[in-house]
């Protein structure tokens, strides 16, 4: 009965409102389809195999951003939402045909000198011309699926979503386990999978929009798109520069114990995504109207809220990563807490970087993300070297904390340029919410070794949720309404 009443309300919803459901959930899956499946591939690979693994992912993420620009974010939105009909077909036509030669182009210019990227990457050539080929098709599928988005078509996009999400892990497991060369046959499994499907993805738009090239549309591409390579570049290397300098500098075992916990820590980077997504218009909104004080009203209860989510994944850290690989792996708990903690700050600094996106001030962007990936790679160098990989997560701590602050002071400034003496936030409010949320996850982690006082510390917390049940659920009362508020009015 509940069922069908369920059902009968699905159905009266807006299409916008269906739509924004339904891509939230592809989100999930795309991104939790490789949690789900984390604890068979730690199984069925060495932790040696698998820092090989992820290394290999954090190169493929940074080489992405070199060779096809992010040419599938913002610009390509914007760009689509700006043409319609015909010329919609035609611009995301010409952008597959432009992620395509330049992802050609790069590998030929590795082909030639593959013996010198080989030694420097620590790489095969067989596991580059995957990721080669990785690149492309991923491209290609987030060419089409930001389509989808900006027409709701949300019905294609599920369905290429799952049967995606089913395939790619499914012959992946196989291959691996028959496999003596376990870490190319994970690529070789994603890039047939993609090859299929996505290439599938890559014919149809460019059979609908019959333009592979088309100089006016490269020539904005890439004159938006090639200036911010330094800010793409260094957030991928504040992201994944971790695990290259563990391989380099200690071993590939370490490197996988760090991957896994860097990994199981970012499973809260869906619910910092999926809360922005939620918040992000509406923050807009009041930019627009000039009421940038009201912003501070929800983003104080958010920013509680993630330290709450935060603060319980850091709680369960040594029952989580048992549950997700053996006992190899187990000293990844000791690097949850800090690579948690800083998922938080990259949800704190998101409220002051939307005040530079705003007012199109993206030197400050740039400026704030080279600063923290050099800053990582340098912290890395140093105390990796003194303290091993368990360091790592602390250099990457340290580093959010420098870019939200960094962030938040660009924003007084963008605001006192553009708005006036406001106050937006108050900063005194931000440092006891982070204080707090700090001291508690360094207590949790301090009883790791201790069962009974981490299991005193988590009653505690659970009667003080308890107690302030009724700000959490307000909090999530008021994020819904503007969730269906903004779908309503799109």
């Amino acid at each position: 009965m509940k069922a069908s009443l369920l059902l009968k309300k699905y159905k009266k919803l807006p299409i916008q409102l269906k739509a924004s459901i339904w891509f939230l959930m592809c989100a999930f899956m795309q991104k939790g389809i490789s949690v789900f499946t984390m604890p068979v591939y730690t199984r069925l690979l060495t932790t040696t195999e698998y820092g090989q693994y992820n290394v290999l992912l954090s190169w493929q993420s940074i080489i992405n951003c070199i060779v096809v620009l992010n040419l599938y974010g913002g610009m390509y939105a914007q760009g689509l939402v700006k043409h319609e009909g015909k010329e919609r077909r035609i611009f995301a036509s010409s952008m597959q045909g432009l992620a395509f030669v330049l992802v050609l182009g790069w590998g030929l210019i590795y082909t030639i000198f593959r013996q010198y990227w080989n030694q420097i990457l620590s790489i095969k050539t067989s596991q580059m011309l995957l990721m080669m080929i990785i690149i492309w098709t991923t491209s290609s599928f987030n060419f089409w699926a930001v389509e989808k988005r900006i027409e709701l078509q949300y019905k294609r996009l599920v369905c290429i979503t799952v049967i995606a999400s089913i395939l790619n892990p499914t012959l992946g497991i196989v291959l691996v386990k028959i496999s003596t060369d376990k870490v190319t046959a994970k690529l070789l499994a994603t890039a047939i999978i993609e090859v299929i499907l996505y290439g599938a993805l890559f014919i149809n738009q460019i059979t609908k929009g019959k333009v592979f090239f088309s100089r006016k549309n490269w020539k904005y591409a890439l004159t938006f798109c090639i200036p911010l390579i330094p800010h793409y570049l260094s957030q991928v290397v504040l992201n994944s520069s971790d695990r290259i300098m563990i391989q380099k500098l200690v071993d590939d075992s370490s490197a996988g114990i760090y991957s896994l916990a860097y990994s199981v820590s970012m499973i809260m980077m869906l619910f910092n995504n999926s809360l922005l997504q939620t918040i992000e218009p509406w923050l807009y909104q009041k930019l627009k109207e000039n009421k940038a004080e009201n912003i501070k009203r929800v983003m104080y209860p958010s920013l509680i809220l993630i330290a709450a989510v935060n603060i319980s994944l850091i709680a369960f850290a040594p029952e989580i990563i048992k549950f997700f690989a053996p006992n190899s792996y187990y000293n990844a708990i000791w690097v949850v807490p800090p690579v948690t903690m800083s998922v938080f700050f990259m949800f704190l600094y998101s409220f002051f970087a939307l005040f530079e996106f705003y007012f199109e001030k993206p030197h400050y962007i740039t400026i704030a993300t080279v600063t923290g990936a050099l800053t990582n790679i340098v912290l890395n160098y140093f105390f990796i070297d003194i303290y091993g990989y368990y360091a790592a997560g602390y250099t990457t701590l340290i580093c959010y904390m420098i870019y939200a602050l960094m962030h938040y002071f660009f924003m007084r400034k963008v605001v006192n340029d553009n708005m006036g003496e406001i106050k937006v936030y108050d900063l005194r409010v931000i440092v006891i919410i982070s204080t707090v949320f700090i001291l508690i996850s360094i207590a949790l982690l301090i009883s790791y070794n201790y069962f009974w006082i981490r299991y005193i510390l988590l009653l505690s917390f659970i009667i003080l949720a308890i107690i302030k049940r009724k700000f959490l659920q307000n909090t999530i009362i008021n994020i819904n309404k503007m969730r269906s508020k903004r779908n309503l009015e799109a």
